[in-house]
């Protein structure tokens, strides 16, 4: 890169970046989110878990579930999707005999052109409304997430009190090794640095649905109107396509921080999170030109800057330092706006390895990407379904 392209370039990543700090920075301050709740809900909720070799962290979902509070009328089904790891003795045994809690197993294969969570939810969906037909909410909660007591409580308070067809409240995104430590925090980054939250949870644009499959509270008739998890059958990032699907039929949906009141640890090795990751990165960004696109922007809005603050002098270096500071600002905010009064120096870290974490996301869509065209998507032992061109 000559002198002069470099710093041109360095100009516009800083103005960008500066840009995208700022939006964090707003909605660090303006983005609604879950509030402890102090009367009790007394609408019928049916909870739904889906559930493949979960054995190791379903039972801590379950207890969770289990003490609920101001729920009045909660019912609860897991749905063992043919594991082969004991889930459904250890759930039954967290159970403990609750009658609230149902653990139906299934053998089943996904249907021709389903993804095995679509299928495993529409299930669930269906096994509710044997529980209780009329539920008027109902919650898909993946069994790697852990609850507060008053959870459940709070995120449908808040899907009542804005009138939404579908809230997610974003959990904290726990990170183990180095590796998820890079990637995780992306996922709120990614928009948090992007959409102004308040705006976009106001306007009924499908573009700018936020969704987070990890829970997601519905407004039952809104589910139903959609056709449920049936019209999402083969999508790789079926929480975003059935926010999209709501908006599209007039129903709005909203994103919301549940700091201190959700966690998740999606992945717990980075094996499990290169394989979970390039299941679906390839559809984010509407096909390869899309993501050769996005990469490229990526690149050089959060690499070029460190790289002229490293090698150049004068402006340009400056304009390199104030690029990097601006993408480390952006990432402090999202992540403090997800992790609540748990934000503390090593995410002041993790911010200020941002370059880094673009490199990873890089080298995952390109690994996505490669993967489709083999035909060697997978979850969980299961092949994806292959995209129709």
């Amino acid at each position: 890169m000559t002198g002069r392209l470099l710093a041109r370039t360095t100009q516009a990543a800083a103005v960008l970046a500066s840009t995208s700090a700022a939006v964090a920075s707003m909605n660090a301050l303006s983005m609604p989110g879950l509030r402890r709740p102090t009367r009790p809900v007394t609408e019928r909720i049916s909870i739904c878990i889906p559930a493949r070799n979960e054995v190791g962290t379903l039972p801590a979902l379950i207890d969770d579930l289990t003490q609920q509070q101001l729920c009045t009328d909660l019912k609860v089904v897991v749905l063992d999707d043919d594991s082969t790891d004991g889930t459904t003795a250890a759930a039954n045994a967290a159970a403990a005999g609750d009658p609230r809690i149902r653990v139906v197993t299934s053998d089943a294969p996904p249907p021709p052109g389903w993804t095995g969570k679509a299928a495993a939810c529409a299930e669930l969906a269906r096994l509710a409304d044997e529980d209780d037909v009329n539920a008027s909410v109902i919650v898909f909660v993946d069994a790697d997430v852990r609850l507060e007591p008053g959870a459940v409580a709070a995120a449908v308070r808040m899907l009542r009190r804005r009138g939404d067809g579908l809230l997610c409240p974003w959990p904290e995104q726990r990170a183990g090794s180095a590796v998820e430590r890079l990637v995780q925090p992306l996922l709120a980054w990614s928009w948090m640095s992007t959409l102004p939250v308040p705006v976009a949870n106001a306007l009924p644009l499908p573009s700018m649905a936020v969704a987070c499959g990890q829970f997601m509270a519905f407004d039952k008739a809104a589910y139903r109107a959609i056709g449920g998890h049936s019209c999402v059958a083969g999508s790789a990032t079926e929480d975003l396509d059935l926010a999209r699907a709501l908006r599209r039929r007039g129903f709005s949906t909203s994103v919301a921080s549940a700091a201190g009141l959700i966690r998740c640890r999606m992945y717990d090795s980075a094996a499990d999170l290169r394989s979970g990751y390039s299941r679906w990165l390839w559809s984010v960004f509407g096909g390869p030109a899309g993501s050769t696109a996005a990469a490229l922007t990526l690149s050089a809005i959060y690499l070029v800057p460190p790289v002229a603050a490293l090698t150049s002098t004068g402006s340009t270096r400056r304009l390199g330092v104030a690029g990097y500071l601006a993408g480390t600002v952006s990432r402090m905010a999202a992540r403090r706006r997800e992790s609540g009064s748990r934000f503390g120096l090593g995410d002041v870290i993790d911010a200020a390895l941002h370059p880094l974490s673009i490199l990873a996301f890089v080298s995952l869509v390109a690994e996505s990407h490669l993967r489709m065209q083999r035909g060697s998507l997978s979850w969980k032992s299961r092949p994806m379904p292959v995209p129709q061109s």
